[in-house]
Parts: structure tokens; C-alpha cells; sequence
């Protein structure tokens, strides 16, 4: 289906949520380290309550490492640096939807490597939306234009 990844994300609450949205949705869930949390963190556990063993979590030493294991076609980049909104993208099946760390976002080397750079509209004076709230939004669109079709 899709394959969501989080560029060293840093909360483990929101890698728990996330974890469990891809149990719900049938997409992979890839994680690039450095991660700010182990991956038996109490609190990714409980954010992700007893999806675990229902989601496709795969964690990778860097990006190319990843790369490498998902030989994608297309790396959607969400950010807030791009005028293009993310429900303009024709999502097809096996994209990358890239996410960068809550604190900074994505780098700009990773941005630039990215097929297309995509942002989730929001009111003015806001910097960010919550990751796993972002990365819900971007796999439910691409999903969606799928008509939702089981993985």
C-alpha cells in the first residue's frame, strides 16, 4: 500500500499513534535513526496500545538504508516549506509519504532528494501540525483515492 516514514522523529507518543494507524490502515511504517526514544519506550507501547503486532514497523540504521529496503518510485515530502497542497497529489500505491522530526522538519538535503514536496494547509501562526496527526491526514488522503482498497 504506502509506506510512511519518520525522519528521526523524536516523541514516541506520536510514533505509538502512527504505529497504530498503521495497523488500521494497512500501511508500513518506517522509522530513520537516530529515534529521541528506544523502541520498547513505555510510552510508544501505550500510544500504541496493543497494535503492535498488527503494524509493519521497520526501523533503519539512515535513510539510504531505507531507500535500499523500499526502492520507491515516488518520495512525497511533507512540509510547510511548498505551496502545493497534499489533496492536489494523484496518490498512487507504494509512495513514500516522508515526515520529518517535530521539532525541525525535514532537512533541506532530504527535501531536495524528494520527487514532490507537499504541505497540510493551516491557519496563519501556526508552524506545524502534531506528526502523527500529519502523517493520518496524508495516509487517509492517499487511501482515500484508492477507495480505500485492502492491502
Amino acid at each position: 500500500m504506502f509506506h510512511v516514514v519518520f525522519f528521526h522523529p523524536e516523541i514516541p507518543g506520536n510514533t505509538g499513534n502512527a504505529i497504530r494507524m498503521a495497523a488500521g490502515s494497512g500501511c508500513a511504517l518506517h522509522l530513520i535513526e537516530p529515534l529521541g526514544f528506544d523502541v520498547d519506550d513505555a510510552k510508544l507501547r501505550r500510544a500504541g496500545l496493543d497494535y503492535h503486532d498488527r503494524a509493519a514497523l521497520h526501523v533503519h540504521p539512515d535513510l539510504e538504508s531505507a531507500w535500499r529496503a523500499i526502492r520507491p518510485d515516488r518520495v512525497i515530502a511533507f512540509t510547510a516549506r511548498t505551496d502545493l497542497s497534499y489533496e492536489r497529489v494523484d496518490y498512487r500505491p507504494g509512495d513514500v509519504l516522508l515526515f520529518g522530526p517535530e521539532s525541525v522538519g525535514l532537512p533541506d538535503d532530504v527535501l531536495d532528494a524528494a520527487t514532490l514536496r507537499v504541505r497540510i494547509p493551516m491557519l496563519p501562526g501556526i508552524r506545524s501540525l502534531n506528526l502523527a496527526n500529519s502523517a493520518s491526514i496524508a495516509v487517509y488522503e492517499a487511501w482515500r483515492q484508492q477507495d480505500f482498497a485492502m492491502p
